[in-house]
């Protein structure tokens, strides 16, 4: 049931933009952050709120993003509400206190607008940044426009600070194709935001008056276990997750998925993609159902835990996959994402041919016609009954 509180004008934003006012009206305590290309602007209008006085948060300026992470997990550890922002090279940098946030079970949100990795220099989108992080112990989501991007921080708020969960969020941003990008986005009132997300009650904190160790040394006799609640917390994230967004349905008639499904229940050959390239990849189906190939789409949304109860309803009756992969994997069977597509199939018993493509590294565009093109020959060939050819191929690149 839609809720009548819904805004009655769209406000014109880039997704930067959106996610800072988002993080904004969700009243955060504590901004610790470094920018860095292409999410400087979150950071930025962030650090105008506060200064503005619109928003009464300590924002901490620091040297560096292994600074920023480690500002925001000790702020996290006194109970305060945190947010941070970074890309590439930055995300990298955080890469060793990424598992310590875990491991502490920090509910920080970190927005990520991914761009490639170094060398060459690149600051254009890919999803390298993310996928060399994926096994950190942190969520993460993916959205493919500025309204997703919006409300999903909401969500990761109220999703991490669960303390069913208490896991730290990544939500992934495409890197200038998104962050820069201007789109109407409709938000909801503070009154609204301050509901659906009230301060943060931490179960556990910093307190000199109940004093707790945090960050102990662990030998091998406890190490294992303590890692393992990751595990455990992780398996809760998709139920969790699902009534976090029906909560915010009730308030906004807006709602993701886990997964987004388009024209998947008859089609021959479906399409798998994370990010701004699922609504070119939408199009592209589109225009192939007009011709009469059975196409469809898959757009992956929550990568971290991977969502496999919301996959394989799409895809189990599918002829063949086709996975597209923004990053690579040198030296492995698979990219990223086709790996856990693979493993997936492999565990549900299911022998789905799946071909996998690296596309659109260090920026590159990809166009409707190139899906529709990759599509058509992987449907050719079915028809012809010639094996899907397998491995990882790289679409696009001059060889």
């Amino acid at each position: 049931m839609m809720s009548l509180l819904q805004p009655k004008t769209l406000k014109p934003m880039s997704t930067s933009e959106a996610i800072a006012y988002a993080v904004k009206q969700a009243n955060v305590d504590v901004i610790a952050a470094y920018p860095i290309t292409p999410q400087t602007i979150i950071v930025e209008r962030l650090s105008e709120y506060v200064n503005n006085g619109e928003l009464d948060a300590e924002y901490v300026a620091v040297e560096s993003e292994h600074s920023a992470m480690s500002a925001c997990v000790a702020a996290s550890l006194t109970g305060a509400r945190v947010f941070t922002s970074t890309a590439s090279q930055g995300l990298a940098l955080m890469h060793e206190v990424l598992y310590v946030a875990s491991g502490l079970r920090c509910p920080i949100v970190m927005a990520i607008a991914n761009r490639a990795l170094s060398a060459p220099i690149n600051i254009h989108c890919d999803h390298s940044d993310v996928m060399g992080s994926r096994d950190a112990g942190w969520v993460h989501i993916f959205v493919e426009n500025a309204q997703q991007a919006y409300d999903r921080i909401f969500q990761a708020f109220r999703l991490a600070e669960d303390n069913d969960i208490l896991l730290p969020v990544g939500v992934n941003l495409d890197g200038f194709f998104l962050s820069h990008a201007v789109e109407g986005v409709a938000t909801i009132s503070d009154s609204e935001a301050a509901l659906f997300l009230p301060p943060r009650k931490a179960k556990y904190y910093i307190d000199s008056s109940m004093p707790m160790t945090f960050g102990a040394f662990a030998l091998p006799d406890w190490y294992f276990e303590i890692k393992y609640q990751v595990v455990e917390a992780m398996e809760k994230v998709p139920k969790k997750l699902a009534e976090v967004e029906e909560a915010y349905y009730k308030m906004t008639g807006r709602m993701y998925g886990h997964v987004g499904a388009y024209r998947t229940e008859d089609a021959d050959v479906c399409l798998i993609c994370a990010g701004s390239a699922a609504a070119t990849a939408k199009f592209s189906v589109a225009r192939m159902r007009e011709k009469g190939i059975k196409a469809g789409l898959l757009s992956i949304r929550l990568f971290r835990p991977f969502p496999v109860e919301s996959i394989l309803p799409h895809v189990k009756d599918a002829k063949a996959l086709i996975v597209m992969d923004r990053a690579m994997s040198p030296g492995a069977p698979s990219a990223p994402i086709g790996q856990d597509i693979k493993t997936m199939l492999y565990d549900a018993g299911l022998n789905i041919p799946v071909a996998n493509f690296v596309y659109g590294l260090g920026g590159r565009d990809i166009s409707a016609a190139e899906f529709e093109s990759i599509t058509t020959k992987v449907i050719e060939d079915l028809k012809a009954g010639r094996p899907i050819e397998r491995g990882v191929k790289y679409w696009g690149v001059r060889i």
